[in-house]
Order: C-alpha cells, then structure tokens, then sequence
C-alpha cells in the first residue's frame, strides 16, 4: 500500500498527517516532515493503539521534533487522536 494523507481535528485546528503502512501492519505517522509515531490494530482487531516507539521502525526518516516557535501545531499522541487517525486510516482501507 502506498503512502496517503488524512486529515484529523486538533483541538480546534485541523491537522492533516502522512501515513505510512509498514510490513507489520502499522501505519506510521508522519507530520511536518518527521515521525510522531506509530498506530496498529490492537489484537482483538477492535481498537487502534499507539506502537510503544521501542517497536518504531524509522529507516530513514527523522523523527519530528517539536518547535514552539514555527507556526505549525504541536501534535501530540494520545489516545484520543490515536483514536481518530485509525477511524481515517479504517475509511481509506475501506476505500470511503
């Protein structure tokens, strides 16, 4: 599969992130150029879970580095925009 954009409410901001499907069935998610983590079905296949960053695998991407000072939001994943980023993820695969 290959890379997609999806778009996701961030506060009262909207966010659009690049998602990247890997081999093992996580997606990585890009924003402003880095990785800010990494999502997957978790095993009962009904809720998407944030991948603890010690099973990230980069390659050659940088991770995304918080800069207070760009005009750009500081994204952060909790379990509420994990949330989401799966339900964008689920549509594209779904082809909605």
């Amino acid at each position: 599969m290959k890379t997609f954009n999806i778009k996701i409410g961030f506060g009262e901001q909207e966010v659009t992130l690049t998602i990247l499907p890997t081999s093992k069935e996580q997606y990585l998610v890009l924003y402003s150029g880095g990785i800010i983590g990494a999502v997957r079905m978790d095993s009962d296949g009904e809720l998407w879970e944030q991948v603890p960053d010690e099973d990230i695998i980069p390659g050659d991407l940088p991770l995304y580095q918080p800069d207070l000072e760009a005009e750009r939001l500081d994204i952060v994943l909790c379990e509420d925009t994990v949330s989401q980023i799966g339900e964008e993820i689920s549509a594209v695969l779904r082809g909605t």
